[in-house]
């Protein structure tokens, strides 16, 4: 792709210029400054911490944990203890929620002065290899051109739409639905993918009636659907529909509601919805940034091709998170930012993660991690595998939750743990131990052998491992012979 030339004005010059301030922006803007780099960051919005930390991965954890508390309270019931109704308040709802966000926003913007990072808020847009025009995003005709010497693009994506839905307030996004503008009797969540799924637990624990539509023939496309059954057992109990393999076709605006028609196997007949949730995924921000300027190349869909060391194909400027390809994770952004920062600083790095965790937090929430069984099957690659049910877990049942259960793989050549699943109450907290486990090339004595506190969700997947060694004293088991475990070299 040619680059254009620019011979215009410069408004500032800088080292480094990060553009978006996501986790992974924000993160790489803080390393290069580290590291002695003059870095600006640039930023769309009002405050730092781009769409996970402004209208996101934090307002929709503050959410999920609301609806946590009242279906706790709810649950209680059945164990002899009953609250009274809740009186939800949705200003104040949100006023909370932006309170949160505050606080962290707030950090940042108190880590970037510390730093001396300058911020600079506005839509950039490149003009040429080595310069960024920023709008004001209160006056598109006020603009800055900074020049830089290094760049690293952290701008993100945006949800996805469906062309065919009728321009109203009424259908809204992740965005819009995080602002518990009201209440409706019902909603319809196009999109049974995670996000689709954790705002629905949110919006079914206040009270509205929720129906999800889903084009394939499963919930949480990319996870084993024995880890997906117990959530899905539990919601199809809660929700009003959870329709599979099936499609909207048409979406009516009326003064009572969106009517909706479908189309597919089982399909039902046109319904009346309160309000519409958009769900069908992500797409990367890298068609709206001007990249051809820079003479980036970006291909149809948005994404920027980079390599180990987050490079694009200009070797100055480097590309990290949503925008590079999936897995679209905060956390994944996290660790490439850190390492662009450190490249630009001229330290020797490359992004070399082994696995990258994936999490629902969904209830129950539903964690996974390295390969999944599916992908070991397509492969036709061996494995072994070893499930401890939390049925027979102690704190488990403690808490009233016995729906879940732990998984964990382990490749036949070498013993060693190449994936793991958890589905059930924090999951996400604990699928990092696994994380850590394939990272360190942990076979299942490893993690057997590791004394684990008890009683604690954690000792499942010690439990897990004994399953599949046949060592497990905590359920009876088919009688097998102790598998062993490949000699490690020195």
């Amino acid at each position: 792709m040619a680059a254009a030339d620019y011979t215009g004005t410069v408004d500032n010059t800088t080292q480094l210029l990060v553009l978006g301030s996501g986790p992974g922006g924000y993160t790489a803007a803080f390393r290069a400054a580290d590291l002695g780099l003059e870095t600006t960051l640039v930023e769309r919005f009002d405050a730092l911490g781009g769409v996970c930390l402004n209208v996101g991965c934090i307002p929709s954890k503050a959410l999920l944990h609301v609806a946590k508390v009242m279906d706790e309270a709810k649950s209680m019931a059945d164990h002899g203890i009953t609250f009274s109704k809740p009186v939800i308040d949705p200003q104040a709802l949100r006023g909370w929620k932006d309170r949160i966000v505050g606080q962290l926003t707030g950090g940042l913007d108190g880590l970037a002065k510390k730093r001396k990072v300058r911020v600079v808020t506005g839509h950039g847009e490149f003009l040429s290899p080595r310069h960024l025009k920023v709008s004001s995003p209160d006056d598109p005709d006020r603009q800055q051109v900074i020049q830089f010497e290094q760049c690293i693009i952290a701008a993100g994506s945006e949800s996805a739409w469906l062309p065919f839905l009728p321009d109203d307030r009424r259908i809204m996004d992740s965005t819009g639905a995080l602002e518990v503008e009201e209440l409706p009797a019902r909603m319809l969540v196009i999109g049974g993918g995670i996000i689709g799924l954790e705002l629905a637990t949110v919006y079914q624990a206040l009270g509205v009636g929720v129906s999800v539509v889903e084009m394939t023939s499963g919930l949480m496309t990319g996870c084993d659907p024995d880890l997906v059954r117990p959530l899905e057992k539990r919601i199809r109990k809660q929700y009003e529909q959870i329709m599979l393999g099936v499609t909207v076709s048409g979406v009516e605006a009326l003064d009572e509601g969106l009517k909706v028609s479908f189309s597919g196997d089982g399909a039902p007949d046109p319904q009346i919805f309160g309000r519409i949730l958009v769900a069908v995924g992500r797409k990367p921000n890298g068609l709206r940034i001007g990249a051809e300027a820079a003479g980036v190349d970006v291909d149809e869909l948005g994404f920027i091709r980079v390599d180990r060391q987050m490079r694009t194909n200009q070797a100055h400027i480097f590309a990290i998170g949503d925008i590079v390809g999936e897995p679209m994770l905060a956390h994944k952004a996290s660790h490439e930012g850190k390492t662009a920062a450190e490249i630009a600083s001229g330290l020797k790095r490359s992004f070399d993660a082994r696995v990258i965790p994936s999490v629902a937090y969904t209830d129950p929430e539903i964690a996974w991690v390295g390969e999944t069984e599916a992908e070991l099957k397509g492969q036709g690659r061996p494995y072994g595998k070893g499930v401890f049910p939390w049925t027979a877990s102690g704190r488990s049942l403690s808490l009233g939750r016995n729906e879940g259960l732990s998984k964990l793989l382990f490749d036949e050549g070498s013993g060693q743990l190449i994936g793991a699943g958890i589905v059930g109450p924090q999951a996400g907290d604990l699928i990092a131990e696994m994380a850590l486990a394939i990272e360190m090339g942990c076979d299942a004595s490893d993690i057997a052998l590791t004394i684990h506190p008890h009683p604690t969700l954690s000792e499942t997947l010690a439990f897990a491992a004994e399953a599949f060694e046949g060592t497990l004293t905590d359920l009876y088991l088919p009688k097998k012979s102790p598998k062993k475990s490949p000699k490690k070299s020195n």
